[in-house]
């Protein structure tokens, strides 16, 4: 079941639960994972892809970078506040950002 916030579909909490990414979470009205790399050089290349990809979507996620570890976490705003929820576009851009993730490390830093 679905509710319809600012034009956009949001997602109920079970549908979330069910249809979230490999290694992604779902925690009031957000979708999030945390991303582990061997140095802090791979977690920014991988922080400088994801934000390349929500350029290209036009979706863009809340980026933390930690040291080794790189936060993502979407969740659907309208005109810079949080309307809250999960939507179709959070989930396909979790997608895409795994697919980012699976990339051996000489394509995110741009070697090879």
């Amino acid at each position: 079941m679905t509710e319809n916030v600012a034009g956009r579909e949001r997602l109920t909490d079970g549908d979330v639960q069910d249809r979230k990414p490999q290694g992604w979470w779902g925690d009031d009205g957000k979708l999030f994972r945390l991303f582990k790399f061997d140095s802090y050089r791979q977690g920014l290349d991988f922080a400088v892809r994801v934000a390349e990809l929500a350029e290209a979507q036009d979706h863009h996620p809340d980026i933390t970078l930690k040291y080794k570890k790189v936060h993502v976490e979407y969740v659907t705003y309208e005109t810079g506040s949080i309307v809250g929820g999960v939507t179709e576009l959070d989930l396909r851009g979790a997608e895409a950002v795994n697919s980012i993730f699976e990339l051996p490390s000489e394509v995110l830093s741009g070697e090879g």
